[in-house]
C-alpha cells in the first residue's frame, strides 16, 4: 500500500484549507510553486505544520510530500513543531550582538524561564533566534509576531512582553 495514502487518511484539512489551497494552485503554472502559499495556509490555520498535512498538501497539489517537505524544511518561517500564541524572533547577527544582544535574550530568557527554541510551558511564547532583521540602525532589535522593535534594552523587555496577553 502507498506511504501517502496511510498517512492521508490518517489527516485531514480543513475544508478551509483545502479551498484555500486549491484556489492558490490555480495561481501557478507549475503546482511545486503553490507549495509555500498551502504550507503557509495550513499554519496559519493550525499555527504549525504536522506531517499528516505534508502528505495532504502533496495530493492536492499532485505532487510528492518529499517535494513540500523539502519546501517546509527550508524556511525557517514555516514551523514543524508547536509553537506558542506569540513568536519572538531576537536578532543574533554581529550587528545586533554588539549592540547588546545578549542581554537583551538573557532578560526575556528570565522573564519566561525558556531558552531559545523553547516554548513557556502555558504555551503563549516561544523565543527563536534569528541570522537578521534588517534593522541594523537600531540594533539590538527583535520581532514580536509580524511587530518589530529596535534599540531594545533589557529594562524594557517586559513591557514589550505585557503587550502579548
Amino acid at each position: 500500500m502507498n506511504s501517502t495514502l496511510i498517512q492521508t487518511d490518517r489527516f485531514t484539512l480543513s475544508e478551509t484549507e483545502r479551498s484555500a489551497i486549491e484556489h492558490e494552485l490555480h495561481h501557478y503554472e507549475d503546482p511545486r510553486a503553490a507549495s509555500i502559499e498551502a504550507l503557509k495556509i495550513v499554519q496559519k490555520e493550525r499555527g504549525w505544520v504536522p506531517d499528516g498535512a505534508l502528505y495532504a498538501i502533496g495530493e492536492i497539489l499532485g505532487i510528492p510530500a518529499s517535494d513540500v517537505e523539502g519546501v517546509a524544511t527550508f524556511y525557517s518561517q514555516i514551523f514543524r513543531q508547536p509553537v506558542g500564541r506569540h513568536i519572538i524572533r531576537v536578532c543574533d547577527s554581529m550587528v545586533c550582538f554588539i549592540g547588546g544582544h545578549e542581554s537583551v535574550v538573557s532578560e526575556i530568557q528570565s522573564k519566561l524561564v525558556i531558552g531559545l527554541g523553547e516554548t513557556t510551558a502555558d504555551g503563549r511564547f516561544t523565543l527563536l533566534p534569528v541570522c537578521c532583521l534588517g534593522n541594523c540602525d537600531k540594533a539590538p532589535a527583535l520581532m514580536i509576531d509580524d511587530d518589530t522593535f529596535g534599540d531594545v534594552q533589557p529594562a524594557g523587555v517586559a513591557n514589550l512582553l505585557e503587550g502579548y496577553v
